[in-house]
């Protein structure tokens, strides 16, 4: 047997051990947050996650109205520096053989495509060299005359002049934008301290990337061109850890530890994935939101008023890639003005890039600060009451103290997005096969 097929004897049986008995992919792979570990202050976390969720959301509306009452106003900037609305938690993982090349991705829940940086023309910095391709055994350049090219979802593919392989073109919120080659190699994940590699995957070679991007982007969407479709696995699940924490998050492919309740701290509770105008292959996640409740009060908003509209305006989607949940205009209005009613400290507006968030202030309370109110989400066939660390920052800074409700706008877009602070500390479990979200409380620091 020669070198060269002793290599390839060994690849097999490296992908082979990664099916269960089922004949299905099980992996596993770590995720670490932007802010993970980098020494910023709750205020700062505060700052960072709304200027990237303002950039995510639509960076083209205007500032909101104040509300009357006696209710005041703080603008804080965040820096150019600070803006990176295209990255949440990074995936690690190599490319390539026989030594694959390591990359860091930003999962991203509602796009499709993977992609990273390579052969760079015009690329942004980042914290490890761009991928070689010319390294690797393995790779392969796709050619546009392959379906994929034509019918992968690629938003726009053509066909490049000199080698006729597939060109694509795709666009991300804040004017971002990857453009370059498709290719497909092996990838190989690795998270403590076992290693699975998988062959002929296919993604984004970016030679002209422009925008805010801090990582490549591996998209966990439904279209042919994700990762999870083309793992073909029938769920995928992640549990974020604490925003600024050093522990990472985990993210599994294919299976969940045994089930949903290893290192749960609640029940597991499940709802539908609603309908989408681009069918089964979409890229986003619809939820069918009911209502929201604060306290005991449940806000004067129905199913109707998240719900997905003919022309395409509307709906409620789950999201990894955006850091703060948003609520249209008017349900976030009244949102605030429930917690204002029910919190007895003195309320203020925080705006951060546009981005409004209400805070009360602490700094002159002596006594033992007040109970928050309950925040409920009413999802189809499940009530997922929010823990408070999940929608409530408190800070303590030279300037003062305080705690901020973290929920927003979507402003003139008038959707609603469920973000990641909200799924912290929560195993949430997508179920392609029976089409459904499952979500549970949960130590995942210790899956």
């Amino acid at each position: 047997m020669s070198v060269l097929q002793l290599l390839l004897y060994v690849l097999f049986l490296t992908v082979l051990s990664a099916w269960s008995a089922t004949g299905h992919l099980a992996m596993r792979a770590d995720l670490t947050h932007v802010d993970s570990a980098r020494g910023f202050t709750k205020h700062n976390l505060l700052r960072r996650m709304a200027a990237r969720t303002r950039v995510r959301v639509d960076k083209r509306w205007s500032p909101p109205r104040s509300r009357s009452g006696a209710v005041a106003t703080v603008t804080a900037s965040a820096s150019r520096d600070e803006d990176n609305p295209n990255s949440e938690y990074h995936m690690h993982f190599g490319v390539g053989t026989p030594r694959p090349q390591r990359v860091s991705l930003s999962l991203d829940t509602s796009s499709d495509l993977i992609w990273t940086q390579c052969a760079c023309a015009v690329c942004f910095d980042q914290p490890f060299p761009a991928l070689d391709t010319s390294a690797s055994g393995t790779q392969r350049g796709v050619s546009c005359f392959d379906p994929v090219c034509k019918r992968g979802g690629l938003p726009f593919s053509g066909c490049t002049l000199k080698d006729n392989l597939c060109f694509y073109a795709y666009s991300y919120p804040g004017n971002s934008v990857t453009t370059g080659k498709i290719y497909e190699d092996t990838f190989t994940f690795q998270a403590r301290g076992d290693e699975v590699s998988v062959p002929s995957l296919r993604f984004g070679c970016g030679m002209y990337n422009k925008g805010t991007f801090e990582s490549g982007i591996a998209g966990f969407g439904r279209g042919p061109m994700s990762l999870p479709s083309q793992l073909k696995v029938g769920r995928f699940s992640h549990c974020f850890t604490t925003i600024g924490d050093s522990r990472t998050s985990p993210v599994f492919l294919g299976t969940a530890p045994d089930n949903l309740e290893v290192q749960a701290t609640g029940p597991v509770q499940s709802t539908p994935f609603a309908p989408s105008p681009e069918g089964l292959n979409s890229s986003l996640y619809y939820l069918s939101l009911k209502g929201v409740t604060v306290g005991k009060t449940r806000l004067p908003f129905n199913a109707s008023a998240f719900a997905l509209r003919g022309d395409g305006s509307g709906g409620t989607t789950i999201d990894s890639g955006t850091a703060i949940t948003t609520f249209p205009r008017a349900v976030f209005e009244a949102l605030q003005d429930e917690f204002v009613k029910q919190v007895p400290l003195p309320a203020f507006d925080l705006f951060i890039n546009d981005t409004e968030l209400l805070c009360f202030n602490t700094s002159s309370s002596k006594q033992k600060l007040p109970a928050v109110p309950k925040l409920i989400f009413h999802l189809e066939g499940a009530d997922w009451d929010l823990p408070e660390k999940n929608y409530v920052l408190p800070y303590d800074e030279d300037f003062g103290s305080g705690l901020c409700v973290v929920i927003s706008s979507s402003g003139e877009s008038d959707v609603t997005i469920i973000g990641n602070f909200q799924q912290q500390n929560m195993h949430m479990e997508y179920d392609l096969e029976s089409n459904k979200l499952r979500f549970v409380p949960a130590r995942c620091d210790k899956l």
